[in-house]
């Protein structure tokens, strides 16, 4: 038996669907979505995960092969023929079948947002023994990919998973994935020291502008602010900010995506709820 059936489920070991049954289900689908651009199904959770996703996920073939067997008719979510190759679903909460037999929705796939602390290496490993990534994640997984790197004393959001798929595209420049940071530097800020970051200056290796900046606090000597942009270049606000004339004290990333650390304590990890997940997926076409 397949490991992704559950044998009590509809189609299971004890309950198999006839052809009859089969080509019923197919055969209604094909009347329902000759393209697959119908009405949005009732089973399309907003910010869910791709049904073509899970399925191949689930070991039913190739992603085009999944949309395939949606387009046919043959996927069910909680009970309804699912036909819009745009549908998203709730993993935690939904049930889906495929000719009339249950798949696991339920991957071995690890997402996790750990809140660095300053003085931690962005790698799993360190071959000079300082703490890294890896100190956080002991005995949870096996190869663990770390998504938007932080240098050494900038502390924050960092991502870690084993989806390769997502960790690629959220690091390439391609999907414009944008990250928010909180920046302490010295001396108050000029008026124009906004303007000219978002108008975007020529650096050693190359032009760069920001997104959005604002002032959050200002006091003698020091100002804190935000500001947020989509380059990934090594240690780039930090050089930003300093060819502004205001160096960086201390910096910490808020913000990756869709993904925040609102309340998460310095040094503490969690996974990432169904719905966050759904919304990294949404951010890079999965």
């Amino acid at each position: 038996m397949s490991p992704y059936r559950d044998p009590r489920a509809p189609g299971g070991r004890n309950n198999r669907p006839t052809r009859k049954q089969r080509s019923s289900t197919s055969a209604r689908g094909s009347q329902r979505s000759q393209s697959g651009t119908g009405e949005k199904s009732d089973a399309h959770v907003s910010g869910g995960v791709r049904l073509q996703k899970i399925l191949a996920e689930a070991g039913l073939g190739s992603r085009r092969a999944c949309e395939q067997l949606i387009l046919d008719g043959r996927v069910e979510v909680d009970g309804s023929i699912v036909t819009e190759l745009g549908t998203r679903i709730d993993t935690e909460t939904q049930a889906v079948y495929v000719d009339a037999v249950r798949i696991s929705t339920q991957t071995q796939k690890v997402y996790l947002v750990l809140n660095k602390p300053a003085g931690v290496v962005s790698t799993m490993s360190d071959p000079d023994g300082r703490p890294c990534l890896a100190d956080y994640v002991k005995n949870r997984v096996d190869r663990l990919f770390h998504v938007g790197r932080l240098d050494t004393e900038t502390e924050g959001l960092i991502l870690l998973t084993n989806d390769g798929e997502l960790s690629n595209r959220l690091a390439h420049p391609r999907y414009e994935i944008p990250k928010t940071y909180l920046a302490q530097v010295r001396g108050q800020l000029a008026k124009d020291v906004g303007s000219r970051l978002k108008a975007g200056m020529d650096l050693d290796d190359g032009f760069v502008k920001v997104d959005s900046f604002k002032l959050v606090d200002s006091t003698p000597g020091k100002s804190v602010v935000e500001l947020t942009l989509h380059s990934g270049r090594n240690r780039i606000v930090r050089r930003l900010l300093k060819e502004v004339g205001h160096p960086v004290e201390r910096l910490v990333r808020t913000k990756f995506g869709p993904i925040t650390l609102d309340e998460q304590r310095q040094g503490k990890i969690r996974p990432l709820r169904s719905d966050e997940i759904g919304e990294l997926f949404e951010a890079v076409g999965l």
